[in-house]
């Protein structure tokens, strides 16, 4: 089998290839061809600023290319293909931490670029080829200046415009899953968050959501999507706002208030699942479908990377067993880092955890973060036992859970709701 070479690119921005050294993974592992795949459609190749590219000699040195030549590449993969490698490099003492992307691995094959990742979904409805920019620009002025009093369709058209944010902007374009944004609070602080950041040093990618909608804001983008769309959901919790459940009441009503008008379509949550309560009545009022976010299975791992205020992963637990006792369909957001998750105590932990509450789904996602950011605020590496791999993760997963889908996207399916036999 030929190895996979280093592929760098230079200040200049042009692509170089090193075909005497053999690519390396984050953390010194050889690539290997089965590791690799051809770079999808809508991949972006990026490069990785104040990082040196590193490669391995046939001696078995480690070889880090001169700084003047070029940096680390890196590719940022389209949704529906899950990273199984991170790129390795070595960092420029005294420099800022990376922007929040998701780095996979790159390298050289027979002459073309290849990277780290698997095909995990199909990736039709969130291609960027689905969200022609002028079209969306035109619809988004359309549905403004009808609904110029709804702060919820300014906020979604500045992240759809601004950040081409897909759920944003299946609202505009009334199709498929459509984002509700509604609270600016917070009871996490996620090492990784993308809308805001405690530490100086990092920068969030996304504005927060500095407002709280009303019910009756929330009703009107929500029924005529629900009555109209193709595969219509509508899903509180997005990538600009902090966590829904702090506005639990609000959504409570909006969701009584959206069913007294329209039976069709689904009402979803994506939520850190933080209180059991709150969701049952959300539950109670309506709400069909749940996706949790989580990093593990293990309450060490997922506190030290979440750091709840005021709830425990315990309460994460009951709360999706509840959806399951309710008959909602529930998933986890499983945010992936590869040589972290894939390790045996996480694999063990997280097959536990989904055994325990009755998932249906795990959406796989890639962790957007500096790994020297991420790293040294977990739980070691080595506590975690033997890095088994990001693919060996998705077999185990679907050979010991073969009821549990594996994918990256929410399903458009209503919950069965429990019918009480009438004596």
């Amino acid at each position: 089998m030929p190895i996979p070479y280093l592929m760098y690119v230079t200040p200049s921005g042009e692509l170089r290839e090193e075909p005497q050294l053999q690519a390396l993974a984050f953390g010194g592992r050889s690539i290997e061809s089965a590791d690799l795949i051809p770079l999808p459609d809508g991949v972006t190749l990026s490069m990785m600023p104040d990082r040196l590219a590193a490669g391995r000699r046939r001696n078995g040195e480690r070889k880090v290319i001169a700084r003047e030549r070029g940096w680390a590449l890196a590719a940022l993969l389209p949704i529906g293909y899950t990273r199984t490698l991170l790129p390795d490099y070595e960092k420029v003492p005294g420099t800022e931490p990376l922007p929040f992307f998701g780095y996979s691995a790159v390298a050289g094959l027979n002459g073309k670029l290849y990277v780290a990742a698997a095909s995990t979904d199909d990736p039709r409805k969130w291609h960027p080829r689905a969200f022609n920019k002028n079209k969306l620009a035109r619809l988004v002025q359309k549905k403004q200046g009808e609904y110029a009093h709804n702060r919820i369709v300014a906020q979604h058209a500045h992240c759809a415009l601004d950040y081409s944010c897909p759920t944003a902007s299946n609202l505009f374009f009334g199709r498929w899953e459509m984002a509700i944004a509604v609270s600016p609070g917070c009871n996490s602080r996620c090492i990784g968050c993308i809308s805001k950041q405690e530490e100086e040093d990092l920068i969030s990618p996304q504005d927060r959501l500095t407002f709280i909608p009303t019910v009756d804001e929330i009703v009107e983008v929500a029924v005529p999507h629900l009555e109209q769309a193709e595969d219509a959901i509508v899903s509180f919790g997005q990538g600009c706002e902090g966590e829904p459940l702090m506005q639990w009441k609000r959504i409570e009503q909006a969701i009584k208030a959206i069913r007294a008008r329209t039976t069709r379509g689904v009402i979803n949550i994506n939520t850190n699942g933080s209180n059991p309560r709150w969701l049952q009545r959300l539950y109670d009022a309506g709400l069909d479908t749940i996706r949790v976010s989580t990093i593990s299975g293990h309450p060490e791992t997922y506190t030290a990377y979440y750091r709840p205020i005021g709830y425990r992963f315990e309460d994460v637990k009951e709360g999706l067993k509840r959806a399951r006792d309710e008959g909602l369909y529930s998933s986890i957001n499983l945010l992936c880092f590869p040589g972290m998750i894939d390790r045996e105590r996480e694999v063990e932990a997280l097959l536990g955890f989904v055994r325990e509450t009755g998932l249906r789904l795990i959406q796989l996602r890639n962790l957007n973060i500096d790994p020297e950011v991420l790293l040294p605020r977990m739980p070691s590496l080595e506590s975690l036992g033997k890095a088994l791999g990001m693919r060996e993760l998705i077999d185990i997963l679907r050979r010991e859970v073969p009821e549990v889908e594996i994918g990256n996207f929410t399903r458009p399916i209503q919950r069965q709701v429990k019918v009480t036999p009438t004596s």
